[in-house]
């Protein structure tokens, strides 16, 4: 098992507006000089007016309401590769949607869900600008799936969407019967070892 550490972001060199935004420093600069060696993820697709929805999926047997209020799920005694999320939550002419919900779940590095508290289990809203980040680790493979985050994501007042999230290059995306494409995070290494991701979810 890897030891986890506080996840890294890839690519060019951020700027300090960006960092605030992605919760990298504080408004006060603690941690500049470290995060600015940090890499920057890859720009996510522009998003065209139009765009389709984000694809509803099944909720599964180990959905848990009530979570609590949290962009990290990792904590003590939770081993496992780190993985970063980050996107934003848009309509579908492409504008932001601030103070979305999205809750989050996943089985653990064993592919073992924990349906008695709530371990890496939690929920956040999106930011004014329609930004959310994630932080917890990659989540293990249990018989019948292949890799895959839950979540529930709804703008103020609107339709609730249950859907999941995929990883790139599983082989067991071709044997899940409701794996879906449009679905695939993009995928990146980290400078520690874990990895990052890029998703933005489209509501009607």
């Amino acid at each position: 098992m890897k030891k986890l550490r506080e996840p890294q972001l890839l690519g060019a060199t951020l700027s300090r507006r960006d960092l605030l935004k992605l919760g990298l420093i504080s408004a006060a600069g603690i941690s500049v000089s470290t995060a600015v060696q940090t890499a920057q993820l890859q720009a996510t697709p522009s998003c065209d007016d139009g765009d389709e929805p984000t694809v509803s999926q099944t909720e599964g047997p180990f959905y848990t309401p009530d979570t609590p209020e949290r962009t990290s799920l990792l904590e003590a005694g939770i081993s496992g590769t780190p993985l970063l999320v980050v996107g934003k939550v848009l309509d579908t002419s492409c504008q932001p949607v601030a103070g979305a919900l999205l809750d989050f779940w996943h089985a653990d590095d064993s592919g073992a869900y924990d349906n008695v508290g709530y371990r890496l289990r939690g929920h956040q809203f999106s930011s004014e600008t329609g930004e959310f980040r994630l932080e917890t680790i990659v989540p293990g493979l249990y018989a019948g799936r292949t890799r895959h985050i839950h979540v529930k994501v709804q703008k103020p007042y609107g339709q609730l969407l249950t859907s999941q999230l995929y990883f790139p290059g599983e082989p067991g995306n071709t044997r899940d019967r409701i794996f879906d494409e449009s679905l695939v995070m993009d995928l990146s290494e980290a400078a520690d070892g874990g990895k990052n991701a890029v998703f933005n979810f489209v509501l009607s």
